[in-house]
């Protein structure tokens, strides 16, 4: 698996203006490296405490974005130097966020996640909850943060029509808000579905597999 060679053409292929966050859950620090070496800086992790390990032992000029499901007892860990929390699904969890990067004297930039997909395991706000938190927001500020932009995950199926319509139904809601909430990431599209998340909109994708091969397992 030739990461750099992977990164380097997919990145040739990308629209101008596309935000491709490297997906490296799993990945050993060696391989963040090879992708370090040819000047990308986005990496996306799921779990905290592993991001948290290789954040300690990589360059601090890497941006480091929380794609994963997000428990509040565990921001603390990550307030001093994520970049980007992807799945905020709750108000509590945004006023956590809140008051762990106001300790660390920093505005901490968010994504609202929308549920799209027909799978009810996934994550999410609904249309109707959307309106209510940015309502909320409105009305009761919370300084060290910054949501500046919507994301949501498609459902995992072969049909192609399902997952258009499911890209299309999030983009309508990010340009609902777009102008009134100063939003400027949607962050839709992987390895999978990215080149039509694309066309329908996102201009924030996370890809790993086409960058580092088939993810890690633990062994049992």
């Amino acid at each position: 698996m030739n990461i750099q060679k992977n990164l380097q053409s997919l990145k040739s292929q990308l629209p101008e203006g596309i935000d491709l966050v490297a997906v490296s859950k799993t990945k050993p620090i060696e391989d963040l490296h090879k992708a370090y070496e040819v000047g990308h800086r986005i990496f996306g992790e799921n779990k905290i405490q592993e991001m948290s390990q290789k954040q300690e032992q990589l360059p601090k000029d890497i941006q480091w974005h929380m794609i994963g499901h997000v428990q509040r007892n565990k921001v603390k860990y990550m307030a001093s130097y994520v970049s980007l929390i992807h799945g905020i699904d709750s108000l509590k969890l945004l006023k956590e966020i809140n008051k762990q990067a106001l300790k660390n004297e920093r505005v901490i930039d968010c994504l609202l996640q929308v549920h799209i997909a027909q799978e009810s395991s996934k994550f999410g706000f609904d249309e109707n909850e959307i309106a209510t938190v940015f309502a909320e927001l409105d009305l009761h500020p919370l300084p060290n943060i910054r949501v500046v932009g919507l994301m949501g995950m498609a459902s995992f199926t072969e049909n192609i029509e399902q997952v258009k319509e499911e890209f299309l139904s999030l983009k309508k809601i990010y340009d609902t808000y777009q102008s009134s909430q100063k939003l400027s990431v949607l962050s839709m599209g992987m390895s999978g579905d990215y080149e039509l998340a694309i066309e329908c909109g996102s201009n924030m994708i996370r890809v790993g597999s086409r960058i580092f091969g088939e993810r890690n397992t633990p062994p049992q």
